[in-house]
């Protein structure tokens, strides 16, 4: 059942080896396992995008294809969770891993206004910078662990389920 909702929504290969910041990668994207959708690649898929989802960059897109190459994983759902982080929920994702960030390294919550502008940027990096970075580090890897599982766990329960369909039918 996962692979069906999967594939639903998963763009065409050539779709993203023709894209413009993915054809620097050239000839490693003709690796089968990167377009295969198996019990295998799926879960590394998951982790790899959820993990880079978290990783406050931009190009994320670029960077989860090159760990799905790296990992040998599914390339498609790798690149599409990274998605994840966008205007609407970056925010509230990074907000999330300063408070996180600040609690591992004992600190104390600041106060403070976002401003976008360099000057902000700058000033800032040095005071919730640390406890930004360690939360965004800490939350991608619970991330990436917890939708290896979860999808793994899917995985196979629907093959369990699809062998007891099989046996009841006989």
């Amino acid at each position: 059942m996962p692979k069906k909702i999967i594939q639903r929504f998963m763009p065409k290969p050539e779709t993203l080896r023709d894209h413009k910041y993915l054809r620097m990668f050239g000839t490693l994207l003709h690796k089968p396992n990167l377009w295969a959708l198996n019990r295998k690649s799926a879960p590394g898929a998951f982790a790899v995008g959820l993990f880079v989802a978290w990783v406050p960059m931009p190009f994320q897109m670029v960077l989860a294809a090159g760990l799905a190459i790296l990992f040998n994983v599914n390339l498609p759902v790798a690149v599409a969770l990274v998605w994840i982080t966008n205007p609407l929920t970056m925010p509230i994702m990074f907000y999330a891993a300063y408070i996180v960030g600040t609690k591992i390294l004992g600190h104390k919550a600041q106060a403070f206004h976002f401003e976008a502008t360099w000057t902000w940027i700058e000033a800032s990096i040095s005071t919730i910078g640390p406890p930004f970075l360690v939360g965004c580090i800490a939350l991608g890897i619970v991330s990436a662990i917890a939708g290896f599982v979860v999808i793994k766990s899917m995985w196979r329960y629907s093959i369990l389920f699809k062998w007891q369909q099989r046996k009841a039918d006989k």
